[in-house]
């Protein structure tokens, strides 16, 4: 269920959206009321033990990859898993879309929102992967001239952003990146024009504009002091000079107070030279403090971090999409096809939450229908089975997920 805004992305297993969720109050009777709980909370329990079933597969895929372990990586015969693979899998039931090589291309040639000029190192990488979820239209006030005079920017957003990193085994070892090593980051409220600043090894530079800032001021400063403070004293040294490398038969005087003269202007074009170089640190300075303190209220979560979040994310969105479409083919029984119940369910976010949803209604039927709770007649259509009958089957199959003391008591 792809959602254009992410307003119910925040609803944890703990709330089953059945306290304030917008349904009809007459939908049910009390008592099926209760009954509906129960087949919310079986499904929820499905899916929390079936996520957590690949939550310890992605972990003991990425332990030997993973930067920050604190743990020892034991040495197996089994073949290692794929961790690409398995992350792929696992966005896309968490309803994440991977950006293809020429929308990361084209995000990388766009101009920062935050008027940054950043450049990524892709041969550092083995491979790169980034995967967005929710885009938006957003609005926010952005400095744009020497950090001043703020002004409103509209752009488009990516409400979440996963980061997928591994590195080259020829990349050279410093304290960060490790050769080899993968790394997973997860973003949110991401500018869709400012995804290089995400990665790992992002150089900051200075545009043209900075240039000219720091540049022209610099020139004209440095004739004016060539000029006026330090041309005598450059004749006098080029005079030197000429004598000694016999460019010059007529030899110079040099006196102590010609010598001072020269000392106190070479040294004050060296502070010239200097007060200009502090110039340019601090505007850098300024630059990445700026990157950084987007990256810091933007980054959610690191390395194996990351799983625990997305499986969370996908767990909620396959029980989000298979409750609604039962639900909504349980209450209005002239639902009869896969079209006219994803056109129901979209024109019930729109006016219950004013939200624009992509219903994955292919997605959430192969669900139910897996489960036994509807089933497609070729005559009648998809019918949905009964509240008590799908109670009784979600309580059977949580039921032979385990099955020891059966097996045990059949060997007696």
């Amino acid at each position: 269920m792809c959602l254009k805004d992410n307003g119910l992305q925040d609803n944890g297993p703990e709330n089953n959206g059945l306290e304030n969720d917008g349904f009809e109050n007459n939908d049910f009777e009390n008592n099926d009321r209760q009954i509906f709980r129960d087949v919310v909370l079986l499904l929820q329990s499905s899916y929390h033990f079936e996520f957590h079933e690949r939550l310890e597969a992605l972990k003991d895929a990425y332990a030997p990859l993973n930067p920050s372990r604190d743990t020892r990586v034991l040495e197996s015969d089994e073949e290692d898993a794929d961790l690409a693979g398995l992350l792929d899998e696992l966005l896309d039931d968490a309803n994440y879309e991977k950006l293809t090589e020429q929308q990361l291309k084209q995000a990388m040639q766009q101009s920062s929102l935050f008027n940054l000029q950043l450049h990524v190192e892709f041969s550092d990488f083995e491979e790169v992967a980034v995967y967005t979820r929710g885009e938006s239209e957003r609005r926010e006030m952005v400095p744009r001239f020497l950090g001043r005079f703020p002004k409103p920017v509209l752009f488009q957003n990516y409400d979440r952003v996963v980061l997928y990193v591994r590195f080259s085994n020829d990349l050279a070892a410093n304290p960060y990146n490790k050769p080899g090593s993968t790394i997973l980051k997860l973003f949110h409220n991401v500018p869709k024009d400012d995804v290089e600043m995400l990665f790992p090894n992002t150089k900051l530079g200075m545009r043209l504009v900075d240039k000219l800032i720091l540049g022209v001021p610099a020139l004209v400063g440095g004739g004016v002091v060539l000029s006026t403070k330090v041309g005598a004293s450059l004749i006098l040294l080029g005079g030197l000079l000429g004598f000694y490398l016999g460019l010059s038969s007529e030899p110079v005087n040099l006196d102590q107070a010609a010598l001072l003269a020269l000392v106190a202007a070479l040294g004050t074009f060296a502070s010239f030279i200097w007060r200009q170089f502090g110039k340019f640190k601090t505007r850098k300075l300024s630059f990445m403090q700026r990157l950084m303190e987007n990256l810091y209220f933007r980054n959610l979560d690191n390395n194996a971090g990351v799983f625990h979040r997305i499986v969370d994310d996908a767990e909620e969105e396959e029980c989000k999409e298979a409750i609604l479409a039962y639900y909504f083919l349980l209450t209005r029984p002239a639902i009869k096809s896969a079209a006219l119940l994803d056109e129901s369910i979209e024109s019930w976010f729109k006016g219950e939450w004013q939200a624009e949803v992509d219903f994955e209604i292919s997605d959430a039927l192969n669900k139910l229908l897996k489960l036994g709770l509807v089933y497609d007649d070729l005559e009648q259509g998809l019918t949905a089975i009964p509240l008590t009958e799908a109670r009784e089957k979600l309580d059977q199959r949580w039921d032979q997920y385990f099955t020891y003391a059966e097996d045990t008591a059949a060997a007696d």
